[in-house]
């Protein structure tokens, strides 16, 4: 409640209910609930990463150690720690890979600014120096980013690879990063990719290396009847955005029927028209019908009889994938559809995987969509080897749009905190604090990965910090042997965007949390799980830390700690 002297009378300005933190109680207290969150998902970062068990109120349990994944599972209620998670969404969704790295930066950032902060350098110099530093990483990122061509399937294998290192799909990862490559370069359109029209199938059954790539689609449905055949070869495919019914009429109307024979009528008229449908699918030349609607039982009669393979129910995403495989044009009612609107594929058939009947349509002209079918022991096991391939996916993606890669194994990190440090000399002023705080912030990802190996973080940054010294811009950390190797030589890159967009995003929301001086909360505010005597209640401002919402901060570090 904020109060304001009016000669002898306080005039109140703010409710009852609410509380207000200002000054460096606010700054304090933001930076505390971004490097709690920065530390809730460091400990996943590199080969040797640790995993999280995530268990919601419902009891569904997921097991992953992909940082996105992590944080929008666990439940957060305080605004500025949820300022930290939108940084991985929107590495998620930029780039699909880095989402660890870029919070694990931006808490970085706000410890270093934390200890500038506390040495009277005021936040908006800070924010300079780091949007500064920022701008000058990016630059010196394209020095030392590397080309890569489309066609070069080594080099994307290697990516596709790195991105997976450390996740659950890595006993597998050789043949996994072939078949995402694969897709990859089938469904690319002149260096324009577009993930959607790689579908992923997750099939429980059987182990991660029995994965496969179907250049084609798969479409998780059964034919609707058993006497309709199972293979068509060199089909014709009829797709319709409809339903095969009698259809009904709009306005309630009521048919008085005085006479058994009009009943009958009736029901050879429906019939008839249901017929009819089914001779227009067979003299168009379809062999097969993918259907959005139902399919009524009449025609699924006559469609057997003409030998079609029908299809219900399909949803409009398979739909949209069906006819870029194919070729085949949608149409609203079988009415509509000439023999232009039909698509081609060698082969549709009924399969089974682990027991689950699907309909795979394959051998078809231009690829234009793929399904990956995913194989794994348990639910678990496929989730996070889905999620596994999803990073990879967009890193394979990134690098085909872009054309340019770095080393990883924390080399870039490495090389852009001694390219500051020069950087920074040639500034002077408060900024130069500000841009030497943020080079040291990057170094951060290479402590990390050796702290996450377990060697010793110091001797792997001397190390590491020497070689590029000498002029070696790819020396990276190799978390298995401990030792500092040529990043390049090994094959093990990142593309440049992942790296880009991670620092990016993660000085921008460092430095607007750093901009906050004041918090203003219209109710109480909350920080990990409420109390569980009600009745005893912490009142604000206990103990934990600083202003009205310090104690809060603490809980939710305690309810990440908890979750470790």
């Amino acid at each position: 409640m904020a109060q304001q002297q009016m000669g002898n009378q306080p005039m109140i300005v703010l409710s009852e209910d609410s509380q207000r933190t200002s000054g460096k109680d606010a700054q304090s207290m933001n930076i505390t609930a971004g490097k709690a969150v920065a530390e809730s998902v460091r400990t996943t970062l590199g080969p040797k990463g640790m995993d999280k068990m995530l268990v919601d109120s419902t009891g569904s349990v997921v097991v992953t150690n992909d940082g996105v994944t992590i944080l929008s599972e666990m439940d957060i209620d305080h605004p500025a720690a949820n300022m930290i998670v939108e940084v991985a969404q929107t590495q998620e969704d930029e780039v699909g890979d880095g989402t660890t790295s870029a919070v694990v930066v931006s808490g970085e950032l706000l410890k270093r600014a934390e200890e500038l902060l506390d040495q009277d350098i005021h936040a908006t110099t800070l924010a300079q120096g780091y949007r500064q530093a920022a701008e000058e990483a990016t630059e010196a990122l394209e020095e030392i980013a590397i080309e890569v061509d489309e066609d070069d399937t080594e080099v994307l294998e290697q990516i596709a690879s790195t991105a997976m290192t450390g996740k659950g799909a890595e006993n597998a990862r050789d043949l996994l990063s072939e078949l995402v490559v694969q897709a990859v370069q089938t469904v690319s359109d002149d260096g324009d990719v577009d993930t959607d029209n790689i579908k992923v199938e997750k099939v429980v059954g059987g182990s991660i290396e029995n994965s496969e790539l179907v250049e084609g689609v798969i479409v998780d449905k059964e034919r609707v009847s058993d006497n309709m055949p199972y293979f068509a070869e060199d089909a014709n495919v009829a797709i319709v955005d409809g339903a095969l019914e009698v259809k009904e009429t709009e306005i309630d109307a009521e048919v008085n029927v005085t006479d058994p024979d009009q009943l009958q009528q009736f029901m050879e008229q429906e019939e008839a028209q249901l017929e009819e449908m089914a001779t227009t699918l067979a003299d168009v030349g379809a062999d097969v019908v993918f259907v959005d609607g139902g399919i009524d039982d009449m025609a699924q009669h006559y469609l057997a009889q003409e030998g079609i393979i029908a299809v219900r129910r399909v949803k409009s995403s398979d739909q949209g994938q069906l006819a870029r495989a194919t070729g085949a044009s949608p149409v609203t009612t079988v009415d509509d559809l000439t023999e232009d609107d039909l698509g081609f594929a060698g082969s549709v058939a009924q399969k089974d995987i682990a027991g689950d009947q699907r309909i795979f349509v394959e051998d078809v002209d231009d690829a234009k969509a793929v399904t990956l079918i995913l194989r794994g022991g348990t639910e678990h096991v496929i989730d996070e080897v889905d999620r596994a391939i999803e990073d990879s996916l967009g890193v394979v993606q990134a690098t085909i749009e872009d054309g340019k890669v770095v080393a990883g194994g924390g080399a870039p990190e490495v090389e852009l905190s001694l390219a500051l440090r020069d950087h920074a000399d040639s500034v002077g002023g408060r900024e130069q604090l500000a841009i030497e705080a943020f080079a040291d912030a990057l170094e951060v990802v290479p402590r990390t990965l050796a702290e996450n190996a377990g060697l010793d973080p110091i001797d792997s940054l001397v190390e590491l910090r020497s070689a590029h010294d000498g002029g070696d811009t790819a020396a990276g950390l190799d978390a298995y042997t401990g030792d500092t190797i040529d990043m390049d030589a090994e094959g093990v890159y990142e593309p440049l965007r992942v790296k880009t967009q991670a620092i990016e995003s993660a000085t921008e929301a460092a430095v607007m949390l750093l901009r906050i001086d004041d918090v203003i909360a219209a109710g109480e505010l909350k920080g990990g799980a409420p109390d569980d005597d009600d009745d005893d209640e912490m009142p604000a401002g206990g103990p934990g830390g600083p202003g009205g919402m310090g104690g809060g901060m603490g809980g939710m570090g305690g309810g990440m700690g908890g979750m470790m």
